[in-house]
């Protein structure tokens, strides 16, 4: 082949064969854009707390309604035996808020933003990202009543407390995966979204949230280790409750069950995130 005058003899060719794999290329892209996922995460505070009349004091408010009523139900007519209950109860809620919320953001977010993708190009997985974000902020605030329910329940935050940033990583780590996965499916079944409301609420009753995990007859107790939530709620939970880290095995089964979840949801995520700006 001839080389045409003024220009290199070298010839570019495109290979699909050697590009990136989808999990990775999407990973850079997505770090190219971190701009626009922080621009997001601010769009959706100040949205959020623009229409609410009591703005950032819902955050703090909405966990304590919820505790009082359901210390009331649990600690009264069930009477579970169970010192400091109002501070377990609380920090059960304030997880399962976040994860529940976030994890149906995460997919509501990537639904909503394929209108965008049509007109101009931006990396799927911004607005996953951007979800968690603004999830994990609301989080950090609801710590703030938690802490305070600690204190007056006689309990003194001592250096236990650091380990609450990873209670609360391993968290938006396991809602991110469910909201990729989510989100991937129901490209194909929009219904799923429907069906995870159903499926979550299930969830949350079969997680320690509202009652001691002693409450399980001791030949079926084995089927706790079956949920991912419970250990990533024990790491969340023991620090506060319990003023100490969780147990390496719970850790290590935390760790796995978040890690494990992100990486599979993101990896199938990524491979058909191209899809979702023309199937919404």
């Amino acid at each position: 082949m001839k080389a045409v005058a003024g220009h290199s003899s070298a010839l570019s060719v495109y290979d699909t064969a050697n590009l990136p794999p989808p999990s990775w290329e999407e990973l850079v892209q997505l770090w190219r854009y971190r701009d626009l996922v922080a621009q997001l995460i601010s769009r959706d505070l100040k949205t959020r707390y623009k229409r609410s009349i009591l703005g950032v004091t819902w955050t703090l408010l909405n966990p304590l309604g919820m505790l009082a009523v359901l210390s009331l139900v649990f600690s009264n007519l069930f009477r579970f035996d169970l010192p400091n209950y109002p501070v377990y109860l609380l920090a059960g809620i304030v997880f399962w808020t976040f994860f529940a919320q976030t994890s149906t953001a995460v997919t509501n977010h990537l639904l909503w933003g394929g209108t965008l993708l049509t007109r101009i190009y931006v990396p799927r997985s911004v607005f996953a990202l951007s979800a968690t974000g603004t999830g994990l902020i609301n989080f950090a605030i609801s710590l703030i009543p938690l802490l305070a329910i600690a204190v007056l329940e006689g309990s003194r935050p001592d250096f236990s407390v650091l380990w609450l940033p990873l209670g609360m990583l391993f968290a938006a780590a396991f809602a991110l995966g469910i909201g990729l996965l989510l989100s991937s499916v129901a490209l194909e079944f929009p219904d799923v979204i429907d069906m995870y409301q159903i499926a979550i609420s299930a969830w949350y009753f079969l997680t320690p949230i509202l009652y001691p995990q002693q409450i399980f007859p001791e030949s079926y107790r084995w089927a706790l280790n079956l949920n991912p939530a419970y250990h990533i709620l024990e790491v969340f939970r023991h620090p506060i409750y319990w003023g100490s880290a969780a147990g390496p095995l719970t850790i290590l089964a935390a760790s796995v069950s978040a890690v494990g979840t992100l990486v599979i949801g993101w990896i199938v995520f990524a491979t058909r995130a191209h899809q979702i700006a023309y199937r919404v």
